[in-house]
């Protein structure tokens, strides 16, 4: 395909945003794009609202290509001249406010200064020059004015439109490019994010320069076509708190201890009341954990550059390669040894995942055994109302959660992909085993706190109590329930600790132990996929056979073709342990 410079017509361009010509015609001259924005406010951090011109559905499908292809065109100019560019920090990959504050981190002299009205600067004409003259673009006029059409808002870039990001970065890079000649011309490093614009340096001689740099500085910012917002410059000495986008950056990257303690208090509330307030109305569970979240990914940012041993846990530069924290040997993260704002992240977690969950829990040793549990409900929804409905539009609702596998639950709860270590993990937060590594978060919420679960949460294991390694036969020796086994082969479930609770397969007359694909008759595991044959191996030649995450897809799409007998005494187990939960 050719470059997206050289799109020449309305045509072209309808075909490289791969939409009906029809549709962008209809867009631009019969619908207008104006009328294809919805308007609505969100409140600032600091107070205030912003205002959000968000772009309706077939107009933000066209915008979302449309930043796709320039997102792909700037960076193949800049593959093909060899350029890195580390000034921009917004709305750029891998990038953010992190890295933002990172370049001015432990800094003598921190300058901030804001552009007034950053977006509305950028109006249909400049959008439209840009790419008409722009060397890297240099489009016809009709094909300029058309993308400036489908971006532009009431004659300017709206925030709210997933084009909006690009064009201002690759519209503000000779700006940005100036304002570095000019910090290195004063021993600065500069960076930019969005409308905030950074200075730093450790060159003492700079405070008795800062009057004449501003004033260069101020007419570098005229010529481009913006304004200093003057009430929001700061000039910030090491001796006082440095912040730069939100962070403080005195030495680590980190968040405003305020911003934090509001975090853990608001967390706090909800433990203990059941709700929380923020900026004065009533907070989710959703935007306490993007609080706790972003205290998280800077808190991980600077472990990897402890255990790069770039900083030592003061922040300052570490003395020597390879050093880790504070000059010691670099370590691993391992989620028994936490810092206190992981940990409180952690609590957060368990109470989202196993108090304050609407429905049941499900834990099951692997992803596939999850697409056989629904299956097999899709199959029986009329004989298990309490665990799933059927919709009007024949689409079904689960009445039970299944718990995911992340990166997240990895680094917080140590729970890997599968496996019985992981089962046993999750069991110590609800017990008083190994209590200096694994807190009882079950008695923290129930007793301390008195915000019990509602729900259970469930472990499925499949029916492997004999065998040395595996993973039902080592956690029930981890949990010391040994003179309870016989009871759990005869009832295939049982209570352990608190909301949670245990549930296994029922064994194939003959069989001493059995896993989820024993419960498919013959015929459905010799079904073959493209010629192959299924295999339970974890290692296995794919030139003739496929593995149980192409099985489990095969039987969770064609479920009214597959008799899920096999599996009736375990969903009759969770239906039970559901129903028996209500009333303990």
């Amino acid at each position: 395909m050719k470059e997206f410079s050289d799109v020449n017509s309305r045509e072209e361009l309808a075909l490289a945003l791969r939409v009906p010509l029809s549709k962008l015609t209809y867009i631009l001259y019969v619908a207008t794009v104006d009328s294809c924005y919805r308007t609505f406010e969100i409140p600032k951090k600091n107070g205030g609202t912003r205002v959000i011109n968000a772009p309706q559905r077939d107009l933000m499908d066209i915008q979302k290509n449309l930043a796709k292809l320039l997102y792909e065109h700037r960076s193949n100019i800049k593959n093909f001249n060899n350029v890195k560019c580390n000034i921009a920090h917004a709305f750029e990959k891998e990038k953010g406010i992190i890295t933002n504050g990172s370049v001015h981190r432990n800094k003598r002299i921190v300058l901030n200064y804001d552009l007034e009205n950053f977006f509305d600067s950028f109006h249909f004409g400049r959008v439209r020059g840009y790419f008409w003259k722009n060397r890297y673009f240099r489009m016809n006029l009709d094909v300029a004015t058309i993308i400036a059409q489908l971006t532009c808002y009431q004659g300017k870039l709206p925030q709210g439109a997933p084009t909006s990001p690009i064009i201002t970065n690759m519209i503000c890079e000779i700006f940005d490019f100036k304002l570095l000649r000019l910090a290195k011309k004063y021993k600065l490093d500069y960076t930019r994010y969005a409308d905030d614009l950074t200075f730093s340096t450790n060159n003492a001689e700079f405070e008795n320069r800062i009057d004449e740099f501003t004033e260069e500085l101020s007419k570098e910012i005229d010529n481009a076509g913006f304004k200093i917002n003057r009430d929001k410059t700061r000039l910030q000495l090491r001796k006082s708190r440095q912040t730069v986008t939100g962070l403080v950056v005195n030495e680590k990257v980190s968040v405003d201890h305020r911003y934090y303690k509001a975090t853990r208090a608001m967390a706090h509330n909800l433990y203990r009341e059941g709700g929380f307030d923020i900026c004065g109305e009533e907070g989710s569970l959703e935007q306490l954990e993007g609080r706790f979240s972003f205290v998280n990914q800077i808190d991980k940012y600077n472990n990897k550059l402890e255990m790069s041993g770039r900083i030592g846990r003061s922040g300052r530069a570490s003395g020597r390669a390879g050093a880790g924290a504070g000059g010691n040997e670099k370590k691993k993260h391992d989620f028994r040894h936490l810092n206190g704002r992981e940990r409180e992240y952690r609590k957060f977690l368990f109470y989202k995942y196993f108090v304050a969950g609407e429905r049941p829990m499900i834990v099951t040793e692997g992803k596939t055994d999850i697409l056989y549990i629904k299956a097999a409900l899709k199959s029986f929804y009329k004989e298990y109302p309490e665990l799933i409905e059927k919709r009007k539009d024949g689409t079904f609702d689960f009445k039970i959660d299944f718990l995911r596998r992340s990166e997240k639950l990895k680094y917080f709860f140590g729970l890997t992909a599968d496996g019985a270590d992981s089962m046993k993990n999750l069991y110590n937060y609800f017990s008083d085993m190994n209590n200096n590594s694994f807190p009882n978060y079950a008695e923290y919420f129930g007793e301390k706190m008195k915000c019990a679960p509602l729900h259970p949460t469930i472990l499925i294991f499949d029916n492997e109590l004999e065998g040395k390694d595996k993973p039902l036969k080592k956690f029930t020796d981890h949990i010391k329930m040994q003179d309870r086994k016989e009871s759990l082969k005869r009832d295939l479930a049982m209570h352990i600790s608190g909301s949670l609770f245990i549930a296994t397969l029922k064994l194939p007359e003959g069989k001493k132990e059995a896993e989820a694909e024993d419960m498919f008759a013959p015929s459905v595991l010799e079904h073959e996929i493209r010629g192959k044959r299924f295999s339970r191996s974890d290692e296995y030649d794919k030139s003739k056979f496929y593995g149980k995450n192409d099985f489990a897809q095969y039987v969770f799409f064609n479920y009214k073709e597959i008799d899920f007998s096999g599996f009736r005494p375990m969903l009759d187990s969770i239906l039970m342990i559901k129903r028996k939960y209500r009333y303990m």
